[in-house]
């Protein structure tokens, strides 16, 4: 078994010591790729299918684009250029010869789609147009760490067109809900859902919202957002339509997704020393049987009781695995399934046989139970208790490290000890914004819908000065160190 980092002592080591050793992913042969491994994608597989059904169920549609976008698509956006220039990689030579244009390789669709927008909507009639991609995007990253920050990931990015602001609103906000619903109850965590401050908000939007939850070094983590475009894309690909009086209106855009990096969340929200801890609801595997073998016991008999075990198992749909291998002990075995964060384990050798018994292990409590055999078909019951309780586990630890600070020495001082989410009150001004990030690295990671009514003018719904300056507060603010 692979050793891991101590977790409370050196939490990024702790991190690549249980990727790599679970066999999640590993590093390609160009720097800053990743080769994600089959235990890895099998996790990604689950998340896929559970997003794809949510999305097609909100009447959206699968395409696919091409990989390669045009310069001069990228450039008429003024600020999404400006916003995505640092990390966009370039093909300038195809074929052996200098191309006439360079080709982005696409760090996101918003123009290629814009133009294909612009190309097949025309009335009022094709309104809404709600289209999503699965696909793979390229971002030049400097500091690479597997599934967090990699120069290409794969991902969904969702794409619709509105007739009015207040429809690509309701859009937005119907994305936002779905992936917090994901997250909550699929990767079975926590987290805090608002809005973006102005200089956090995705490049080219009126308005970006966020889902941000916090890991177990009591970092944050960027789980999904969701944005309205407005009409700025529109604008400058010219999606117009023919309203229901004839006259040429531009649409109303939105663009939402979440990408690989949300393995990362899930590995750094639940696992602990001996490696990761799956919610059933996302394992790739939810149940592993090691057999043990003795002396005692013929392989026929126990592999008889194995398959009886088994035959529940797969009529209740569970996602099983039997590990047979002898070339590794038993106690090799349970560590190694405890690293991989199976949510489940099943023990049965010599004792269980005799007394028609199954020893049941839950890697969420890390705790050993013996019980009778035909307590394996209230398996799917055990599993819905480990998902609650690894929610309702997470929700209690981030909301014990939220601190509430309102006089900004006393914030530097608790940043400088330990990673918190810090709430308090914000102007809602750039220089306080950057102050902050220079003093401490934390930026605004959210402005809380619990905290905040942003139909009014001043959204707090407390009344709070500026932890920063100390003037009238505009909005409550969520601050953090984050991945």
């Amino acid at each position: 078994m692979s050793k891991i980092a101590d977790i409370n002592k050196n939490f990024p080591q702790w991190y690549q010591d249980v990727v790599s050793g679970a066999g999640l992913a590993e590093h390609s042969p160009v720097k800053g790729s990743m080769i994600i491994n089959p235990y890895g994608y099998a996790l990604w597989e689950n998340m896929k299918d559970v997003l794809d059904g949510m999305i097609k169920q909100a009447g959206v549609q699968n395409m696919y684009f091409p990989l390669f976008i045009p310069k001069n698509f990228f450039t008429r956006e003024e600020e999404h250029i400006e916003g995505f220039s640092p990390e966009v990689a370039w093909v300038t030579i195809g074929g052996g010869k200098e191309l006439e244009e360079p080709l982005a390789v696409r760090p996101t669709s918003e123009t290629i789609i814009g133009q294909y927008f612009s190309d097949h909507i025309q009335s009022y009639r094709d309104l809404p147009y709600k289209i999503n991609q699965w696909a793979n995007v390229v971002r030049w990253e400097m500091r690479p760490r597997l599934f967090l920050r990699t120069t290409e990931f794969l991902w969904q990015e969702g794409h619709t067109c509105h007739m009015s602001w207040e429809d690509a609103e309701q859009e937005r906000q119907r994305a936002l809900d779905m992936y917090k619903d994901f997250v909550s109850n699929y990767l079975a965590m926590y987290v805090i859902d608002g809005l973006k401050s102005e200089s956090e908000k995705f490049a080219g939007a009126d308005i970006t919202s966020t889902i941000e939850g916090m890991m177990g070094d009591k970092k944050a983590l960027q789980m999904g957002t969701s944005h309205n475009l407005g009409q700025n894309f529109a604008k400058v690909f010219d999606i117009q339509y023919l309203d229901e009086k004839g006259e040429r209106k531009y649409v109303y855009q939105t663009s939402w997704g979440v990408s690989t990096r949300m393995i990362g969340g899930l590995i750094m929200a639940h696992g602990d020393d001996k490696g990761l801890t799956f919610p059933p609801n996302i394992a790739p595997v939810q149940v592993v049987i090691v057999p043990v073998l003795v002396k005692d016991i013929s392989r026929d008999e126990l592999e008889k009781y194995v398959q009886d075990l088994e035959k529940v198992l797969a009529e209740k749909g569970i996602r099983f695995y039997t590990d047979w291998d002898e070339r590794n002990t038993v106690g090799w075995k349970f560590n190694e399934w405890e690293l991989k964060g199976v949510p489940v384990r099943i023990e049965v050798g010599l004792k269980e046989m005799e007394n028609n018994k199954i020893t049941l292990f839950r890697r969420d409590l890390r705790e050993k139970e013996t019980v009778n055999k035909e307590k394996i078909k209230d398996i799917d019951n055990i599993l819905n208790s480990v998902q609650d309780n690894m929610l309702n586990r997470h929700k209690r630890f981030t909301e014990s490290n939220i601190k509430e600070i309102n006089e900004y020495n006393q914030f530097r001082e608790i940043l400088s000890e330990d990673n918190y989410f810090i709430r308090s009150g914000w102007c809602g001004s750039r220089e306080c914004e950057d102050k902050v990030k220079q003093d401490t690295t934390a930026t605004v990671r959210v402005l809380p819908y619990a905290y905040n009514d942003f139909t009014k003018d001043v959204p707090q719904k407390e009344n709070k000065n500026c932890m920063v300056c100390g003037q009238n507060g505009k909005y409550i603010a969520i601050w953090a160190k984050a991945y």
